[in-house]
């Protein structure tokens, strides 16, 4: 049998993971593994399922918070363009898991077709925004997928297609362990039409979310009929600081970090929040920001 040192040219030890982070903290990846192919992930996903060694996949790192001690086991990164293909065939768009969602989001727009220009602004990768179902006010990115291409965890490959997928907010049946890629059907429109419509979309977000700092988007999920952001700056958090992170004083479900932050920091801030809301509105704040 194979094993991860057969895989040395795509492999780097302990990769320090916070430049890869929004936030730009946290520690190392034992291995820093960036495939070229989907056969060649699918062996080292094979690998790591027979010898118990544990996977994770990083994306754009604009929805994660790395801990400070770091993440054994193997990183896995599709960065190679094998996996940022983007082909455009009548109303339909496929995209590799690994193209960013502001490129997506470019070219079907380029092509004329409307429905994910709703998620302009929203950074991260095809994959990620499929994970979590990346979305906002108006509309969500599973709303417009009808097939997935995913890896699962023993290295099978398998195509998901309407009949087997569900999203909700901030949800997605797609739970395998790799999303290879998606196809989405959209709709025919002007582009200057849709390029207008992002442009306030735009605007509205820059107003009311600190774009221009270090934070990893929302890090709480709005309980039901509720507003996280709210609610943390009813507790009296908004603009609360541990070290060099604090929650933002322009939106205050965001954590903003300095130059020099921990995750540490970060952590303390979201157990503040828990504590406060929970005793405050009995509410259970559930994360959106993932953790490692």
């Amino acid at each position: 049998m194979r094993s991860l040192e057969d895989f040395k040219s795509i492999t780097r030890r302990n990769e320090p993971l916070a430049p890869s982070t929004w936030l730009k903290t946290g520690g190392s990846a034992e291995y820093f593994m960036t495939p070229r192919n989907a056969e060649e992930l699918a062996e080292i996903v094979r690998i790591c399922h027979q010898t118990q060694v544990p996977l994770r996949v990083l994306g754009g790192g604009s929805n994660l918070l790395v801990r400070d001690e770091g993440v054994k086991g193997v990183v896995i990164q599709l960065s190679d363009p094998f996996f940022s293909r983007i082909e455009i065939e009548g109303h339909r768009v496929t995209a590799g898991a690994g193209a960013s969602l502001s490129h997506l989001i470019s070219q079907s727009t380029k092509a004329g077709l409307a429905g994910l220009d709703v998620l302009v602004g929203i950074p991260g990768t095809v994959g990620g925004a499929l994970h979590g179902n990346a979305g906002g006010k108006s509309g969500d990115i599973g709303q417009h997928v009808i097939s997935a291409k995913v890896l699962t965890a023993n290295g099978d490959i398998h195509v998901r297609r309407e009949d087997e997928l569900s999203f909700a907010y901030r949800f997605s049946s797609l739970n395998e362990l790799i999303i290879l890629e998606a196809c989405f059907e959209l709709h025919p429109e002007d582009p200057e039409a849709i390029t207008n419509r992002m442009r306030t979309l735009w605007i509205m977000k820059k107003a009311t979310q600190p774009l221009t700092f270090q934070s990893a988007g929302c890090v709480f999920k709005n309980p039901r009929g509720m507003s996280a952001g709210w609610l943390i700056e009813q507790a009296g958090l908004k603009g609360l600081r541990q070290g060099k992170a604090e929650f933002s004083d322009r939106h205050a479900n965001f954590i903003v970090t300095q130059p020099g932050a921990t995750s540490q920091e970060v952590l303390d801030l979201i157990e503040q929040a828990r504590e406060k809301v929970a005793s405050q509105f009995g509410v259970d704040l559930e994360l959106e920001l993932q953790i490692w």
